[in-house]
């Protein structure tokens, strides 16, 4: 049986689906153009439309498409564009998976660490509710959409992702070339926690969560050590062998430069724990930033 994934082509999405090949399982990709190898199938879901055929009696959906969240500056149009790709685009699927004869076992949706809004100081695990902010409101409604498949007696998964450590794409590609510069700085007051995870172990607990049936609901995909803006900034200075800047970027700055963005993605403090990963039995490749990133880099 096939597993299906959206967003096949992202940095998440190429990295799981060569993961599952190496490891001989049968991946159907959903394309939004026309297909052109064996293993892609149709969906388009600005116009509702997905190839079923190749949902029915799969084994499992991941689903990973939806605007990138820092591209491109927020004007009003692009916010409704990160909104819809992930709500309507969800919800057309789930509708796909409600008329399956056959529907699959499990559905793995995307969602991220903005749900919980800015978390302060304190430890938060999957129990906490939600934030406020465009982005909490965004998760909130994309992860609605996903829980519906419930419906269909379908096993849902609420992938809540938090910075994703990798060379390859992501933030962090977009910022190496500012630290090989020597001119990486803490951003705001530094004081922010951001919660990672390494690309390894992203896709090694999405193989861990498909096959661990007593897994569902909402899943922080970080790892088990979170630690400030200006934690992550020494140690990437570090493990790039560069000095850092001793003066952060204000946050008038950063909004001037990147709007609202600036505001919703990178100044709220996101302390999360991977209560559900580590209590179903998933073992970090990586828990420490330091070894982390020299394994990234």
């Amino acid at each position: 049986m096939a597993i299906v994934v959206t967003g096949a082509s992202g940095l998440l999405g190429s990295a799981l689906v060569e993961a599952l090949r190496e490891r001989g399982r049968e991946v159907v990709r959903l394309v939004r153009r026309e297909p052109r190898a064996a293993d892609e199938a149709f969906w388009q879901p600005y116009e509702q439309v997905v190839d079923v055929s190749a949902l029915e009696g799969a084994e499992a959906v991941v689903h990973l498409a939806g605007a990138p969240i820092a591209e491109r500056r927020w004007s009003e149009a692009y916010k409704r564009e990160l909104l819809n790709s992930r709500v309507e685009g969800t919800r057309v699927l789930v509708d796909a998976l409600r008329r399956l004869s056959r529907p699959p076992e499990v559905l793995l949706s995307a969602s991220g660490v903005d749900f919980y809004g800015d978390t302060g100081d304190r430890l938060v695990d999957e129990s906490q509710g939600k934030g406020t902010g465009f982005l909490a409101e965004l998760c909130e409604r994309w992860e609605a959409e996903a829980r519906g498949a419930g419906e269909a007696g379908v096993r849902t998964v609420q992938a809540r992702t938090g910075l994703v450590l990798s060379r390859r794409g992501g933030a962090l590609a977009r910022i190496l070339p500012i630290f090989r510069m020597g001119l990486g700085a803490p951003l705001g007051t530094g004081r922010q926690y951001w919660s990672w995870i390494t690309l390894d172990d992203w896709v090694g607990a999405v193989l861990h969560v498909l096959a661990n049936r007593d897994v569902s609901g909402p899943v922080n995909f970080t790892a088990p050590g979170p630690v400030t803006n200006a934690e992550f900034t020494r140690a990437l200075g570090k493990a790039m062998r560069r000095g850092t800047m001793p003066i952060p970027v204000p946050a008038f700055a950063l909004t001037l430069g990147l709007g609202e963005f600036a505001r919703e993605g990178l100044m709220p403090s996101h302390r999360l724990v991977p209560g559900k990963l580590t209590d179903s039995g998933y073992r970090f490749t990586h828990t420490g930033l330091d070894t982390a990133l020299r394994a990234v880099l």
